[in-house]
């Protein structure tokens, strides 16, 4: 069965599918203008007819707004889209045998629609584009005979000058934009991988991970740590009694209590069900165990509002790093023994 969370990215992910026209608009209608302007300077210099320059007009100044309406107007958006950015490389295509293969503002329009293709992300789209130019070429081409002038004069060189550079400048800084997106959504998903979604403690493997720091820091200088393990009393029973949200919430409170006592540096984790740990850094076993009363006596004030009469309550191990451990496995096992007698001596109680 889908989750939220999944059904939460795939909503995502449709929005952003949907969203691709009218990012594609900003880029199309800077490069059409750009490119209409190198097209313009060409068809004055060769004389074009006025039906050859209405189709310029159109293609610079009213092509992006064709295509914008269409996609929005269309069922299905981001497929509407797809065959817009296909027409535009037939259109550059059949614009740079219009303009008789004049070579720099030739180079730069299919420069300019394959950068296009790229920038979007889409897989393969730039490879796609290649014989839809091509077309646009053969059709241009039929049109005036395959005519050729590859000369570019430097009034030409100039009006192309704007396109080569703002163009460039705005599909890097869009990029730039999408990378800075990319990594923030990488450190909250990192985040939200180092973090149990129930209690907003670290999972178990994150804080294993800490921990182990912790120990070998010790092991290398010498550098004090100590190890809580901390299992809520009864819990099975309670849940079973009062049901799982009853649970969670006890879970939650419990771990509230855990973080708000913990001091700058130490770390806390959800080890499993109804076990915390916390790892105390530069601690010894006296300090230790004050924090682990302070976070007991935090504990025992919990109330639950639908289990008003629950008495909540902590049994907690205590086991100072040694050299002698090998493993973090032997620092937690030490630490786990020190709970089962926390528990076995009626529990509610904090055992070294």
């Amino acid at each position: 069965m889908e989750t939220t969370a999944g059904r939460s990215a795939r909503a995502e992910a449709a929005r952003g599918l949907d969203r691709l026209p009218q990012r594609i608009f900003v880029f199309r209608l800077l490069g059409m203008g750009l490119g209409g302007l190198c097209i313009a300077a060409v068809l004055f210099e060769t004389g074009a007819p006025p039906a050859i320059w209405a189709l310029c007009g159109f293609t610079a100044l009213l092509w992006p707004h064709v295509a914008l309406r269409t996609a929005r107007r269309s069922r299905a958006p981001y497929r509407a889209e797809l065959r817009n950015l296909l027409l535009d490389s037939a259109q550059a295509g059949f614009w740079v045998a219009l303009m008789q293969f004049n070579l720099l503002p030739s180079v730069l329009l299919f420069t300019l629609v394959t950068v296009d293709k790229i920038s979007t992300g889409i897989p393969r789209l730039w490879l796609w584009s290649l014989p839809v130019f091509a077309v646009g070429v053969l059709g241009g081409g039929l049109a005036t005979g395959f005519a050729l002038r590859p000369e570019t004069s430097l009034t030409v060189m100039l009006v192309s000058l704007p396109m080569l550079v703002i163009h460039t400048i705005a599909v890097s800084l869009a990029s730039n934009r999408m990378v800075q997106q990319i990594r923030r959504k990488n450190r909250q998903l990192d985040q939200l991988s180092r973090t149990d979604s129930l209690t907003g403690l670290h999972v178990r493997r994150h804080w294993q991970s800490l921990a182990d720091d912790a120990l070998r820091l010790h092991r290398d200088t010498g550098t004090p740590a100590t190890l809580l393990l901390l299992d809520i009393d009864h819990f099975k029973a309670s849940n079973d009694r009062h049901g799982h949200s009853v649970g969670d919430e006890v879970l939650r409170a419990v771990a509230d209590a855990i973080r708000g006592n913990l001091r700058h540096g130490d770390e806390a984790g959800r080890y499993g069900g109804d076990e915390f740990g916390v790892v105390l850094p530069a601690t010894r076993p006296a300090d230790a165990t004050r924090v682990a009363e302070t976070i007991q006596r935090a504990i025992r004030g919990i109330g639950v509002d639908a289990a008003p009469a629950e008495r909540i309550s902590a049994s907690i191990g205590i086991a100072p790093a040694r050299v002698a451990h090998a493993s973090l496995e032997q620092w937690i096992e030490e630490a786990d023994a020190a709970l089962y007698r926390a528990k076995r001596g009626g529990r509610d109680r904090i055992e070294s």
